[in-house]
C-alpha cells in the first residue's frame, strides 16, 4: 500500500467521549449530494474508538508546509497536548478541532461505520468546510512526503 500516493490529513475527533486526532492518509470522497467523505482509522489503537462514540470528526487535508503537524499527530510517543500544540485550532459545527490553516477542513457528522478487517470504516456527512485556495496540499507516497504544486495539463 505504500505505493499508493494519498493526501496528507489530520483526522481529529472532540465530544463527550474525549478528544483524540492521528494522522492519516485513508480518506476519500464518497459523495457530493450529499457531501460525504469516508475516513479509515485502526482498530489495533484502543484510543480511535472516539472517533465513533463522538459521532463527529474534522478531516484536515494538510498543505506542503505542514510536515511538523503530520509528524507529531503521527508520533505514538506524543502526548494529546503536545500533538494539539502544533497549529492552530479551533471548531466549525460538530467540536472536533479544526486546523487553522489546512488547506482545506472537512467537518462531519459520522452517519455509518463498517469494521473491516484491521480498520473502522467511518463514512462522515459534511456540516461545514473551509478551503485555503492559495495552499497546495501534502501527499504521501513510497514512505516520503510530497508536495502536489505542479499542474499538468
Amino acid at each position: 500500500m505504500r505505493m499508493f500516493p494519498a493526501a496528507v490529513n489530520v483526522a481529529a475527533t472532540n465530544g463527550a467521549a474525549g478528544k483524540r486526532g492521528i494522522t492519516i492518509s485513508a480518506a476519500t470522497s464518497v459523495s457530493d449530494r450529499p457531501g460525504t467523505l469516508l475516513i479509515c482509522v485502526n482498530r489495533d489503537h484502543e484510543q480511535n474508538r472516539l472517533f465513533k462514540e463522538n459521532g463527529c470528526f474534522a478531516l484536515n487535508t494538510l498543505a506542503e508546509d505542514q510536515i511538523a503537524i503530520a509528524r507529531a499527530f503521527a508520533d505514538g510517543k506524543l502526548s494529546l497536548q503536545e500533538r494539539f500544540a502544533n497549529g492552530t485550532w479551533d471548531t466549525l459545527h460538530t467540536g472536533a478541532p479544526c486546523l487553522a490553516n489546512a488547506a482545506v477542513v472537512f467537518d462531519c457528522e459520522i452517519v455509518e461505520s463498517v469494521e473491516m478487517a484491521t480498520h473502522t470504516v467511518l463514512f462522515g456527512q459534511v456540516k461545514a468546510l473551509r478551503i485555503e485556495e492559495a495552499k497546495n496540499n501534502l501527499l504521501y507516497a513510497n514512505r516520503h512526503y510530497r508536495a502536489l504544486g505542479q499542474v499538468l495539463e
